[in-house]
């Protein structure tokens, strides 16, 4: 089966946890966005998957895995489909339900960095919502932030017989998000990121494990790895990363 993933050109966004299982799966993908509009891809195309009548179950938004007749929205609704398709979650129920439940609160981790630059919401400019945002990003980097990462340490410390992952023996898309958001942080608030991982080596050696497997870094390489940019959902202002 080739799958098509559906989420908008120019950016990672959310669209990139599903790309990175993708990735690691060795799938074989479509993503619509770089497809010429000429070969029926692009903007277009997203707005017509979005806008089509006599879907049983649409989706409300991007991103969007087309498997075969089925669309499947939600990334981690997505990722909870590919996990035992692709080998990236493990096979009995109680490991299946511990891997979506850290990717859940993993996402909500991903949430909070976001409303630190747009804390007033994404219909104001940055510079509508900069005293907002720098209140936001003081508590996020003081409270909130040390909070997720330390749970997710712990996790590590926790699963010591299959170190570096977080919920299994092998690598999960749990994994894979985690590393995800951590390299979103670097670019974010790389001093404060930096200070966070000093203080948490597991985590700091997860996200270089998950960026030094073969097919991950193949795929940095290739040049189909967007660049994160302020367009995104991780920004970096420098006054913000204090």
């Amino acid at each position: 089966m080739t799958y098509q993933l559906y989420y908008w050109p120019g950016i990672q966004g959310r669209g990139e946890f599903v790309r990175l299982a993708l990735e690691e799966g060795a799938a074989r993908y479509a993503d619509v966005a770089a497809v010429p509009e000429n070969q029926g891809g692009g903007v277009p195309a997203i707005l017509r998957m979005l806008a089509a009548r006599g879907v049983p179950r649409p989706p409300f938004a991007v991103p969007v895995l087309k498997a075969g007749r089925e669309l499947i929205a939600q990334t981690p609704n997505i990722l909870l489909y590919l996990g035992g398709r692709l080998r990236l979650a493990p096979r009995n129920e109680r490991g299946r339900l511990w891997t979506q439940q850290l990717t859940l609160t993993i996402l909500d981790l991903y949430l909070e960095i976001f409303h630190t630059h747009h804390p007033l919401g994404d219909g104001y400019a940055y510079e509508e919502q900069k005293t907002a945002a720098r209140r936001r990003s003081h508590d996020f980097l003081k409270v909130r932030l040390p909070k997720f990462l330390s749970y997710f340490e712990r996790v590590l410390e926790l699963n010591r017989s299959a170190r570096p992952w977080l919920a299994d023996v092998r690598l999960t898309y749990a994994d894979l998000a985690m590393a995800q958001v951590l390299a979103g942080l670097k670019y974010a608030f790389p001093k404060a990121t930096a200070r966070s991982l000093r203080a948490r080596p597991r985590l700091a050696a997860l996200h270089d494990a998950v960026f030094e497997r073969p097919r991950i870094a193949s795929y940095l390489a290739s040049g189909r790895r967007l660049p994160f940019n302020n367009e995104d959902l991780f920004r970096h202002y420098p006054e913000l990363d204090r």
